[in-house]
């Protein structure tokens, strides 16, 4: 319940007239009025406010919305939809006008989002070095130092703790295969911007990719107790490293999700340098790769891993091979990270000894 001072509720509607404004009554639609000095919101429930500015009586309807498992479960999945409405509904003919979109706040007063473009948002500078800088040096110097082990371990480390925290939610993981298809950050959003008529791949094999991830979806559904806190997008270039220390950037769709999504993001740039240097996963980027995947598995056991991590490298070979992310990336490479995805999504447990052979023609 949000619990709203009615003096606050007066500031905030003669923020949005630019005039005094006095609250007569809120309540419920349909249900008796209210002149309380502090009224409980239910989510999902309308309040008729009436009130008076200027002389003249007149009447909103305030309107939250209520958490489903519909799109809606986050509070940014509420707030989109809520600045959409306020955009869109002045300009259909005939459509009730809306007057303002705002926000409750911690403190319990109301903000004005109405007159709003764009959102932004400021975050702290950190000093620290983008992991991925380390990652051309390997891929430079073919040389693995025990600080490149001992960041590669820290990562690992991490990323197994945060997973240690479930979440029972399982309408919710579902949410999150879900997206992980269909989502246009996710595997058929990227399929949409690759361009047509490349020459390492056809419209052909991107729907193939498309239907056998469909099928994994299916496979992934019920594993609903697999639900993790998650970065969301755990790659090279989200990580600053201090020293041995780092900072994490741009966290990503949602707090909860699949495991494997993290483990895919990262281990999968391992088999991308690697590829660059050498055509194969071999020398320091191999050390990495596997030094990786078993510090996570001594701190997780989480040998379900290899049956759930496939469309999670499919996503992520998509992004790596992408001609608008990686336009200089030769044909060879590009064409061995197809093969790793198409490959990957044909097996029933991922085998990470057999990275070679998935990148094969």
């Amino acid at each position: 319940m949000l619990t709203v001072n009615i003096k606050a509720l007066e500031e905030y509607l003669s923020s949005v007239y630019g005039k005094q404004v006095k609250v007569l009554s809120i309540n419920p639609l349909g249900e008796i009025e209210c002149h309380e000095g502090l009224k409980e919101f239910g989510y999902g429930v309308p309040y008729l406010v009436k009130y008076e500015v200027n002389g003249e009586r007149k009447g909103v309807v305030l309107e939250t919305m209520k958490p489903d498992h519909f799109g809606h479960e986050e509070f940014s999945d509420r707030a989109q939809a809520l600045l959409w409405a306020h955009s869109a509904f002045n300009k259909l003919p005939k459509h009730v006008r809306s007057v303002d979109v705002g926000a409750f706040t911690v403190s319990g007063t109301l903000k004005s989002l109405g007159d709003c473009k764009e959102l932004f948002i400021l975050v702290e500078k950190v000093e620290g070095e983008e992991y991925w800088k380390d990652l051309e040096r390997i891929k430079r110097e073919k040389v693995v130092k025990e600080v490149d082990v001992e960041r590669c371990r820290a990562l690992a480390n991490y990323i197994a703790e945060i997973h240690s925290i479930k979440m029972n939610a399982p309408e919710l993981y579902i949410r999150r295969i879900r997206e992980l298809i269909g989502h246009g950050e996710c595997i058929m959003g990227l399929i949409d911007n690759y361009p047509l008529n490349l020459d390492f791949t056809s419209e052909e094999e991107l729907m193939r990719i498309e239907l056998k991830s469909v099928k994994w979806r299916w496979k992934l559904k019920g594993k609903t107790h697999r639900l993790s806190v998650v970065h969301g997008d755990f790659h090279p270039w989200n990580v600053l490293f201090k020293g041995n220390d780092f900072t994490l950037l741009d966290r990503s769709r949602g707090e909860y999700g699949e495991p494997a999504d993290d483990v895919a993001a990262m281990t999968i740039n391992y088999l991308f340098f690697s590829l660059q240097a050498s055509g194969r996963l071999e020398g320091a980027f191999e050390t990495l790769y596997y030094k990786f995947l078993n510090s996570y598995l001594t701190r997780t056991r989480d040998e379900e891993l290899f049956s759930v991590i496939q469309p999670f490298y499919a996503w992520r070979g998509l992004v790596i091979a992408s001609p608008m992310w990686y336009p200089k990336l030769p044909y060879d490479v590009r064409r061995k990270i197809f093969n790793f995805i198409l490959n990957v999504l044909d097996e029933e447990c991922f085998d990470p000894k057999r990275v070679n052979s998935y990148i094969k023609y």
